[in-house]
């Protein structure tokens, strides 16, 4: 029934082709259950939809990488077939058409591998964004720069806040690696420069404020992973600076319940960070909807085995007892990983 209701409260959410508009306003039905998930190339089959559509998600929520339509030039031509041929994928065009969705975007969705500020054509690749995901004409992310965004949903007592970062807009250039290939120095290598930025001055204020919002939960959704170290792929602990700067923002701000949504690894994993925050931070990566593998990640804050295989993630949320069950689902519907959230747990003591 509340999915129902979630639904009929936002007809735009029906369109096939034109995604889903502005979610339901503060004051609703509580949420309970809510699924995620990041990394779905439209060029090869994606049969983990039918396992998603079995769990009936009040909410979906894309990470990034929704798409995979990396361009060449600045007609988008890449960017614009990766959208058309996701429009044809039954599973993901039921899930358009049914469930109410948020995204943001990851590297090839934006339109080039590991890109941030100096992609010269992101401005395009935010207009083919907004119309795929039919984003409203009147929305704040139509008038200004980057694709972030939140929203809530449920009464005060029982509100979860959804935000939705973007990684890619405003991100200053990764530091190569001196040793390509090296374990835990792949691709990149962490940068002390206090100049570089990976939200921009802009988000950063729009995220203190959402911050000081309350809520009951709140699911801070990042493209990259946050609390993952260890290796040398994209990821916050790149900025260690900006890393501190987000965990110091939350003490601040005195935001409780912040767990963390990443996606881009493909692979599947929770972390949990205790060092510089305010309490024990949560972070669950969902990568990727069909693209995965077994990585040999060394797995510093990481809870648990990676999950090597197509996954999809899940929180189940227990009102009445202040819990969250999270999940890491694979193709079957099947449980892979879990960790299990007091929602009391997540507030500086």
């Amino acid at each position: 029934m509340l999915r129902r209701r979630l639904i009929a409260g936002s007809a735009a959410l029906l369109l096939p082709r034109a995604g889903h508009s502005a979610p339901p306003p503060a004051g609703g039905a509580s949420l309970t259950r809510i699924a995620f998930a990041s990394c779905a190339d439209q060029g090869q089959p994606q049969p983990i939809w039918t396992a998603v559509h079995d769990y009936a998600p009040e909410l979906f929520i894309f990470a990034g990488d929704n798409v995979y339509g990396d361009v060449s030039s600045g007609d988008l031509r890449e960017l614009r077939a990766a959208y058309a041929a996701a429009t044809e994928i039954p599973g993901y065009a039921r899930l358009r058409r049914e469930t109410p969705l948020l995204a943001t975007w990851d590297d090839h969705d934006y339109g080039a591998n590991d890109a941030g500020a100096e992609f010269p054509w992101k401005q395009a690749s935010k207009e083919l964004f907004l119309s795929f995901w039919g984003v409203p004409a009147d929305d704040p992310r139509r008038a200004r720069e980057g694709l972030y965004h939140a929203a809530t949903f449920g009464p005060p007592e029982r509100r979860v806040q959804v935000v939705l970062l973007d990684t890619r807009w405003f991100r200053s250039p990764l530091k190569p690696t001196d040793r390509r290939g090296a374990a835990g120095r792949e691709r990149y290598v962490a940068d002390d420069d206090p100049a570089k930025t990976v939200l921009g001055a802009a988000q950063w204020d729009w995220l203190a404020a959402r911050l000081r919002e309350p809520a009951a939960l709140r699911l801070i959704v990042s493209s990259i992973q946050v609390l993952a170290e260890g290796h040398g792929w994209e990821r916050w602990g790149n900025f260690p600076r900006e890393r501190q700067r987000l965990f110091d923002l939350i003490a601040a701000t005195a935001a409780n319940g912040v767990v963390f949504l990443s996606g881009d690894r493909h692979l599947g994993a929770f972390y949990r960070e205790t060092a510089g925050t305010p309490y024990p931070l949560p972070e669950a990566t969902s990568s990727g909807i069909n693209k995965a593998f077994r990585s040999r990640e060394p797995g510093p804050n990481r809870l648990g085995e990676v999950v090597g295989e197509a996954n999809f993630g899940t929180i189940d949320i227990d009102w009445n007892a202040g819990r969250a069950a999270m999940a890491l689902r694979g193709i079957d519907g099947g449980i892979r990983a879990s960790l299990a959230l007091d929602l009391a747990a997540l507030r500086a003591r």
